[in-house]
């Protein structure tokens, strides 16, 4: 989008996209109780066009919201248990040998569960390494290789994955470079009371409530569409670099991040904070990004690409309140 007046047709484009996703977030609300925050930022990470990763408790509803997601969208969806004897083929698919009726043998591929428009990756740590990687290719560039031959993945194609953050015995940490593919890192909190109260009403009853389709899939791709033609402030650039930038030990950083940060985030960090805060806006209606959320995304965007070290841990210092320092120091 040029700095000239946006053409009425793209204003109407957008106002028409921004209601749908006005009515998903109220229906998401219905069932996913007191996770207000959540419901946006996932909205967000798929107007985006990226990859979310569900950090919670079990019992939460993570997998609940991604199942009401994709029936909100009209998505195609398939969920995957990700678990220590889970293989790469059990993902991605897997060539078989048959045999015609005349006696000829030949390979066919058989399409694994990645093959979807929104794939569910539950406790995504559980599963080794290598099967962790299968899906590196997927996410990054939307299709995978099996046997040496390109198999292309629907359109639109994202991963919502889950992780359990407090048993840890029997998980395999996910690499940086899958970390770094995730768009947000989403953490699902306990609810409060009245929220709880609510869900408790509404689950427990005779009746349980259900979500009808407001988008579809053509819709989801022009919000993505939409977002990348989106303005973005030149403050707002401002302050997404100052905050990337002042998360790395690098030399001339400040002397805390010297000595608190192991690893800090790269260039990606700053294309997610400038996606991520063009679809909240466009979920909230507004037609620019604001200052505010860019702020509201500095823990989802960089909480899982920096690293704090040993003397940070020693100083009783976590990722998120780091994080928060430096939103009130940029």
């Amino acid at each position: 989008m040029t700095e000239n007046q946006p053409d009425q047709d793209l204003l109407r484009k957008f106002d028409e996209i921004s209601v749908k996703f006005g009515r998903a977030r109220a229906a998401l609300g219905k069932v996913v109780f007191g996770q207000e925050d959540v419901i946006d930022l996932t909205l967000a990470t798929l107007a985006a066009g990226g990859h979310g990763l569900l950090v919670g408790a079990p019992g939460l509803a993570k997998t609940l919201l991604v199942t009401s997601i994709a029936d909100l969208m009209g998505l195609s969806a398939k969920r995957v248990q990700f678990t220590p004897d889970l293989m790469p083929g059990d993902v991605l698919g897997s060539e078989v040998l048959e045999e015609s009726a005349e006696g000829a043998r030949e390979f066919r591929f058989i399409p694994g569960p990645v093959f979807c428009q929104l794939l569910m990756a539950d406790e995504i740590n559980r599963a080794s390494p290598r099967t962790q990687s299968a899906l590196l290719q997927a996410m990054q560039e939307h299709h995978v290789t099996v046997a040496g031959a390109r198999h292309d993945l629907p359109e639109p194609f994202h991963v919502l994955a889950t992780q359990n953050p407090i048993e840890q015995e029997g998980t395999y940490p996910l690499p940086e470079a899958q970390l770094d593919r995730f768009l947000l890192q989403i953490d699902v909190d306990y609810p409060d009371l009245e929220a709880e109260r609510q869900m408790l009403a509404a689950t427990t009853g005779a009746e349980s409530q259900q979500v009808d389709a407001v988008m579809t899939c053509d819709d989801l791709i022009e919000a993505q569409k939409l977002v990348r033609q989106m303005p973005v402030g030149e403050q707002v650039v401002d302050l997404i670099l100052t905050l990337v930038r002042a998360a790395r030990p690098v030399e001339g950083a400040k002397e805390r991040v010297r000595n608190f940060v192991a690893w800090g985030p790269g260039p990606r960090a700053s294309q997610a904070f400038s996606l991520a805060a063009r679809a909240l806006a466009l979920i909230d209606g507004r037609h620019a990004p604001s200052l505010d959320d860019v702020k509201r995304l500095a823990g989802p965007v960089l909480r899982h690409r920096m690293a704090l070290n040993f003397a940070a841990r020693s100083e009783g210092i976590d990722t998120s309140s780091f994080i928060r320092d430096l939103v009130e120091g940029a």
